[in-house]
């Protein structure tokens, strides 16, 4: 019995030995896995985590803080797509999959529920949308798609009250984005429910992004607001909206730049505009939203290229509206992130890495940056180096700590700290003069908050922070390893644990706040392991370490006995300082004593003391800057702010800012201290001030006006300028930034042969020599840089440059080659493309005509698709070279490997909205043919009417394509001097072709009579040929002008006025004896003066006269339209040309005929008309042209004219800005009291006042208020209704022609379409038989005179459906314009997803004519390009989405997601500029093993 006892105590002891040895190490336990996570979460304050397995499809849970997984149940192998956690409900999370049918869990995965959607998740961006303050709210957009050939695709939105435990209800169709207010636990004002979302405005006519509005709802949008940000006006252009700590930060996007504007709510009502310093700017895709504060917003601004990126770090006040510079030349990479990180619990202290040599990286692009780290004490205020260990007694510049930080992460969560540790940060660089790569670097650690810094461990690598600091624990990152390393004294020391096999590591974490002694490393087995190849999650166990087996005691009154201590985040010789105006310490365990923290999930809390003011709580405010003695000054150029309301005039008093404000979040104590921001009185200085009366100054120039461009700021440009860039023929470049109040040369030393402005970015310009320098400017000539080219320009009459519509810096050149002479044997064109604006080249192709970027404005093809005309032999003088020889091909390489001919005897190529169209040369029929693509790969032949044979000498001009048509003129008679053809008009593919009017008059180089009225849809003046027959025997040809209101679809006479200016009656009779004629394009000086404005919508102004016919212009009268042609009235006698300023509020007419000295203005729409005198009698000016910016929105204006008593060319200011300086107000809501009517546009035979199938709104000032408009009024306001359907909704079917009663007739010997082809589309279960009529394509009409539908038919093996959608619907169909998209659609094969849907683009392209201008090269067989300069009204579809979460592309192909740093484990980070990285934080499962 003893002996059995002796046993047992022996047991027993040896048993405790072996158990006390255990715990002298930590515990590790592995767990393989197929694949690397797509997500890995813990949920907060909890020992739970998720893994989702992305390819196969599996979540996995573990309530053990990782140590063994299980796959949740409920959700089968496979059906796992996305794994969301609820960031603000601690037991949620969501799983979907690819189709309706996903699950919710409410106990942090323990049990799932399913639940179904209406529609799959949607590829752009979040799938779901939470709100911080109610758990159960949610917002699901999915991805709505019509089945068919024709079918799109349209994100949808819908809302849960419940988390889904009932079915989410309709929210919002055809959205981009839609979040909660209440999306940040630090934003609290308003409604729980109120919802903003960003969508297409239903009612606008602007193309994508232009069309986006913001707007928001607090029922559900039951009732719907429009968000209006500055004042009562709409804006639109809204790209995104995001909540930002307390802050609503709204980005707003305008065509023709790539600069962003940032506005800013607390509560989501009112809106500021965010300010920055005057000499910077936002710009699409270079900006990133840091990472901020309850009390302030960090903004990094791109500043210098996206290829080697540096930007500069902003700080916003209190209320995110105004910024001040803080950091300049911070560190970024190309997908946006910054080197910038507030250090975890510690206030004021930031760590940020900036760019020693950011001179040379600015003029030299690809020049290796040399990165530095900085740290911060007082947010970012002033700035440090970080002291190095072994640095004392050396220079600053050489021995300086420098560490890697989120450009380049390697882990997950933050970079440097960890909320449950105050102060201790850890973080792999070197000592040095500038960082080294990653794999060279070290471990250091700081244990006061990065004051002073010392090396922790050789070698880089991946760190973690546990148990509230006291454990800290890294792994090798540089090869594989079978050890994980611990320190329990702050890093000081370190022990080694072993991995039982070497792996890889991928990520090292623990739970979000680091409070528990447990975690997970991710990796991949090595190689020659026997888990080489597989995911690993390693779990590492300290919470029975026998070191560490008794806890912590806080002992607050005897500090000795106490394992914690005071800590203060900052001290001077051990006294605490006071830091962001207080003095901060926490509780943190003593370095040497052996106990565990074991507050799990409890977050340590500082206590603060605060302190006096002194200067150092103060930085510089906005617009001022430190100066040489350290005092904030005026920056160079700022204008002061001064209070609304001060300031009438000069000598006035008023109160303005010191230059000093408070760092935001700094509590310093004023009463106790300095008051460096209270404000200061001020003297006003010299100002505007209106005097009622027109001004005019004037300059004079040497030569003629050559080229002269304007460079219009965009709505979201910065700045106020109106700047104009001209060109004499002496070769002198002159700008102004004020529209001709002051000029300045430019390019002095350099011969500039022609000034190109980027037509798709309005900010940038460039300027060509006859030498390779190419001279440019992003920012509309403020400042010039210089690039070379590979060669001269061409000499050949081919476009030198071509830009890219979505990419400001892709540029393709085409210079000349061996062309001393270019008539030489050798001599050449090659062209050659830039992705950086020209600092570096790659060639394309040679003996090239033309290469330009397929993509368009709504040409959505792949960015890199290049077309190219090019000649077959490449050998010999291109000049020489004939179409025969002219190929069409494409690559989208850039005829690296892919390369595609697709014509081989071509006459030219003419992008059309989202159309491009080719004539060709058919050798065999001697005829031109027409091709039409829509994805630049496949190509569709044109069909026209029977008889409608194109000689070769005959041409196409293709004039218009804005309304989902194409109008085409066919030449048909190409006798020089009496040219005239046949406008057709295509089907919504640009394929099959209808007669639209005959005889319409062209000129010999190509150019027709034919102008669209800006800003209405549908509505055209053209000029008929009356004397065909006689024209053909020599006699001059007769014209007179017919107008169309229902784009084409009917021509008519323009009814006169009654009487003219001065009260006489004009003639009378028939409109074929008595009508308006008006003198048209093809006698236009300048294509770029226009009959009417986009902006002064229903204004139209030419020169014409009534009669029988047109007239000479001489002979000639001024006539105006106020109503969109309908009624016109003689504003003049005698022939003047004119202009429209602030949007048609006022119209400047001046005489074109005769030397004058004044010109004649309304202000009420040609009312009334008043004079203005520029010159005395003797100075009389032959004024050439007129001129103000593109959209017609500046109150100042440009005369040109040569002196009548010298041989100077004069530019003449005209400035209205003195008549008023109050600006109209607009507001919808209080319409009675504003200074706006509403104008609706009808059809002259119209009897309810529709148009197109609709009645729409537009605001127009009301024409007896004196005010100013000023920026650009988004129009329409409003679609009120669909009207029904009546003859004005239609056109002729293809082969039918109208007849001399307007009815529509078969055409002889042709054949209607077989309209059952629409039975393809597998939705379809009716067709009609033809009737000779089709809905114009952008008619909205509903019900009435359906013209297209008569007898139906149903589609075969839809004998049921028919019957049954015929007894629900009675008669009804499908629009024909679909039928004949049928056999195009079948060739092309394409499909494409639908955002933007209008763009207003003018102007007319010549294929095939022989004529040709002064400006032309002689030598040009087909002349191709003859764009008039409306042309380059424009608008850029940017990837704005990226900052939202996806790229267009997503909505094809799934994204990755949940593959960066601030997705996994305890991360906060985020950048909400762009959130991609330069490479995923896990790696490549297929890379080292």
């Amino acid at each position: 019995m003893q002996r059995h006892r002796l046993l047992e105590l022996i047991t027993l002891l040896a048993l405790a030995v072996f158990s006390g040895v255990l715990a002298d190490k930590p515990k590790v336990h592995r767990t393989t896995f197929d694949n690397l996570p797509a997500n890995y979460f813990y949920f907060n304050d909890s020992p739970v985590l998720l893994y989702h397995d992305p390819i196969t499809g599996v979540v996995y849970r573990s309530d053990n803080e990782g140590k063994t997984f299980d796959p949740v149940k409920g959700v089968k192998e496979g059906e796992a797509r996305d794994l969301i956690q609820h960031p603000f409900d601690n037991e949620k999370a969501f799983i979907l999959s690819t189709g309706t049918k996903h699950w919710r869990t409410e106990n942090q995965g323990k049990s799932w529920q399913s639940f179904t959607t209406p529609h799959p998740p949607t590829n752009m961006g979040a799938p779901i949308a939470f709100s911080a303050t109610k758990g159960n709210y949610a917002i699901f957009t999915g991805m709505k798609c019509e089945i068919g050939i024709f079918g799109s695709c349209q994100d949808v939105a819908f809302y849960t009250k419940d988390a889904f435990d009932t079915d989410p209800k309709p929210l919002l169709s055809n959205v981009i984005q839609c979040a909660f207010m209440q999306a940040s636990k630090h934003f609290k004002e308003g409604d729980p429910q109120t919802v903003f979302c960003v969508r297409p405005d239903p009612d606008s006519k602007d193309s994508f992004p232009d069309n986006l509005q913001l707007v928001k709802s607090s029922d559900w949008f039951q009732t719907t607001e429009d968000v209006s940000f500055e004042g009562s006006r709409a804006v639109r252009g809204v790209v995104g909206i995001v909540v930002v700590e307390k802050f609503l930060v709204a980005a707003v996007k305008s065509s023709g730049t790539d600069e962003m504007r940032m506005y800013v709510s607390l509560d989501g009502n009112l809106w500021d505009r965010a300010e920055f310093p005057h000499d910077s700017k936002l710009e699409e895709d270079a900006y990133t939203v840091l990472e901020s504060t309850p009390y302030a917003i960090q903004v990094d601004v791109l500043g210098n290229n996206a290829i080697n990126p540096m930007g500069t770090l902003y700080t916003s006040n209190s209320n995110g509206t105004y910024f001040v510079r803080r950091l300049e030349h911070t560190n970024r990479n190309v997908g946006g992130n910054v080197d910038f990180e507030k250090v975890d619990n510690v206030e004021g202290v930031v760590l940020a890495n900036i760019v020693a040599n950011w001179e040379e990286v600015q003029e030299r692009r690809m020049t290796t940056k040399k990165v530095q780290s900085r740290i911060s004490f007082d947010d970012g205020n002033t700035w440090h180096r970080l002291k190095g260990p072994g640095c004392d007694g050396k220079s600053a510049d050489e021995c300086s700590l420098h560490l890697h930080s989120v450009t380049s992460p390697h882990n997950s969560g933050r970079i440097f700290s960890s909320t449950a540790a105050p102060g201790i940060l850890m973080g792999v660089g070197n000592v040095g003069s500038e960082i080294k790569e990653y794999t060279e670097g070290d471990l250091y650690a700081s244990t006061d908050a990065g004051l002073t810094w010392s090396l922790s461990r050789s070698g880089a690598h991946k760190y973690e922070f546990g148990d509230g600091g006291s454990i800290l624990i890294a792994v090798d990152d540089e090869e594989s390893t079978d050890k994980v390393a611990y320190s329990l004294d702050f890093g000081r020391t370190w022990k080694e644990v072993d991995l039982d096999g070497k792996v890889k590591a991928r990520m090292l974490t623990t739970v979000p706040d680091s409070t528990s002694r447990k975690f997970t490393l991710l990796a991949t087995g090595a190689r020659g392991e026997k888990d080489e190849g597989k995911t690993l999650v390693v779990f590492v166990d300290f919470a029975d370490l026998d070191e560490r087996e008794k806890k912590c005691k806080l002992d607050e009154k005897d500090e000795g006995k106490s394992d914690f201590e005071k800590w203060y985040a900052r001290t001077v010789d051990g006294q605490p300082q006071c830091l962001m105006g207080h003095k901060e310490f926490f509780w943190r365990k003593k370095v040497d004593r052996e106990c565990f923290v074991g507050d799990k999930y409890e977050d340590p809390v500082p206590v603060e003391e605060n302190c006096p003011c002194t200067d150092a709580d103060y930085e510089c405010d906005y617009n001022f800057v430190r100066g040489d003695n350290g005092e904030c000054v005026p920056a160079t150029g700022a204008p002061d702010l001064i209070p609304p309301g001060q300031c009438t005039k000069p000598g006035d008093k008023y109160m303005g800012i010191s230059g000093y404000r408070l760092i935001p979040g700094n509590t310093c104590d004023k009463s106790k201290g300095v008051r460096k921001d209270e404000p200061v009185e001020k003297t006003c200085g010299e100002m505007h001030v209106p005097s009622g009366k027109v001004g005019h100054h004037q300059t004079e120039f040497k030569g003629e006006v050559k080229q002269y461009y304007y460079l219009e700021r965009s709505e979201t440009s910065s700045g106020n300028d109106e700047t104009v860039i001209l060109r004499t023929t002496k070769n002198e470049v002159w700008k102004t930034h004020d529209q001709g109040g002051k000029w300045d040369r430019i390019l002095v030393d350099q011969e500039v042969i022609s000034i190109v402005p980027h037509p798709y970015f309005k900010d940038y310009v460039y300027f060509l020599t006859v030498s390779k320098k190419l001279f440019f400017s992003k920012d509309r000539a403020k400042t010039i840089s210089e690039v070379e080219t590979p060669l001269p320009p061409n000499g050949f009459g081919v476009q030198v440059l071509q830009f890219h519509p979505v990419h400001s810096d892709w540029i393709i050149y085409t210079g000349g080659k061996n062309c001393e002479d270019v008539f030489g044997d050798n001599c050449h064109a090659v062209a050659y493309y830039s992705k950086d604006g020209g600092f570096s080249w790659d060639k394309i192709a040679q003996y090239v005509r033309t290469c330009s970027w397929a993509r368009g404005k709504k040409f959505v093809v792949d960015d890199d698709l290049v077309i190219c005309e090019k000649y077959s032999s490449e050998s010999g003088a291109q000049e020489s070279m004939t179409a025969r020889d002219l190929q069409l091909i494409s690559s989208n390489d850039y005829f690296e490997k892919d390369k595609n001919v697709h014509f081989k005897q071509m006459v030219g190529f003419a992008p059309v909205e989202e159309y491009i169209v080719v004539a060709e040369l058919d050798e065999e029929s001697k005829a031109l043919t027409m091709h039409v693509t829509v994805d630049g790969k496949n190509y569709a032949k044109a069909h026209f009417p029977p008889k409608f044979k194109i000689d070769h000498q005959q041409a196409y001009t293709v004039m218009d394509s804005v309304t989902d048509s194409i109008f085409l003129h066919v030449t048909t008679n190409p006798r020089t001097g009496s040219e005239w053809g046949s406008i057709m008009k295509s089907n919504s593919n640009g394929t099959y072709y209808v007669l639209s009017e005959e005889k319409v008059n062209r000129d010999t180089y190509g150019y027709v009579d034919f102008e669209k009225m800006q800003g209405l849809e549908g509505v055209a003046v053209i000029n008929v040929v009356t004397n065909a027959d006689d024209a053909l025997a020599g006699a001059n040809k007769k014209l007179k002008t017919k107008a169309t209101h229902n784009d084409g679809g009917e021509w008519n006479f323009i009814a006169p006025p009654k009487k003219d200016s001065e009260g006489k009656s004009f003639c009378s009779g028939s409109l074929e004896q008595c009508s308006l004629n008006l003198h048209g394009y093809t006698e236009r000086k300048d294509f770029r003066d226009t009959l009417s404005s986009g902006s002064a919508v229903g204004l139209m102004l030419s020169v014409g006269n009534v009669g029988e016919y047109l007239t000479g212009y001489g002979d000639g009268n001024t006539f105006i339209t106020r109503n969109g042609g309908v009624t016109w009235k003689e504003a003049h006698k005698g022939t003047y040309m004119w202009e429209y300023g602030d949007q048609g509020s006022i119209i400047v007419i001046v005489n074109d005929r005769e030397p004058t000295n004044k010109i004649l203005y309304t202000l009420n729409e040609g009312e009334s008309w008043e004079e203005y005198v520029f010159a005395n009698e003797d100075a009389k000016v032959k004024v050439t042209d007129i001129a103000t910016v593109p959209s017609d929105t500046s109150r100042r204006f440009l005369l040109f004219g040569k002196s009548t008593h010298s041989d100077k060319v004069l530019a003449i200011q005209l400035d209205f800005t003195g008549l008023t300086d109050r600006q109209c107000n607009l507001d919808p809501e209080n319409a009675a009291d504003d200074d706006f009517e509403l104008w609706t546009p009808m059809h002259p035979e119209s009897e309810n006042g529709c148009l197109f199938g609709h009645k729409a709104q537009y605001h127009r000032k009301l024409t007896d208020h004196l005010c100013y408009i000023g920026s650009r009024i988004p129009q329409p306001h409003k679609i009120l209704d669909n009207c029904t359907c009546t003859r004005q909704d239609f056109e002729c079917d293809f082969n039918y022609q109208r007849a001399s009663d307007g009815s529509c007739v078969l055409v002889d010997g042709a054949t209607p379409l077989d309209h059952s082809l629409v039975c393809a589309q597998a939705d379809v279960v009716e067709w009609f038989e033809p009737t000779g009529y089709r809905r114009i394509p952008i008619t909205t009409c509903q019900g009435g005179k359906e013209l297209d539908k008569f007898i139906a038919h149903a589609c075969p093996g839809k004998e049921r459906e028919f019957e049954r959608e015929r007894g629900k619907k009675g008669l009804h169909g499908f629009g024909l314009f679909v039928v004949i998209l049928l056999p195009f659609l079948a060739a092309g094969g394409v499909a494409w997803y639908v955002y933007a849907r209008w763009q207003a683009r003018y102007g007319q392209i010549r294929l095939g004519d022989e004529g040709v201008r002064v400006e032309d090269s002689p030598v040009v067989r087909y002349p191709i390009i003859a764009v008039s300069a409306l042309a380059a009204v424009v608008m850029t579809v940017p990837a704005l989405l990226k900052a939202l979460g996806g790229a267009v592309a997503g909505m094809i192909s799934r994204n990755k997601r949940f593959t960066t740093r601030g997705s996994f484990a305890r991360g906060e980070y985020s950048t909400l500029g762009r959130t991609s990285l330069d490479d995923d934080i896990l790696g490549d499962s297929d890379g080292e093993t």
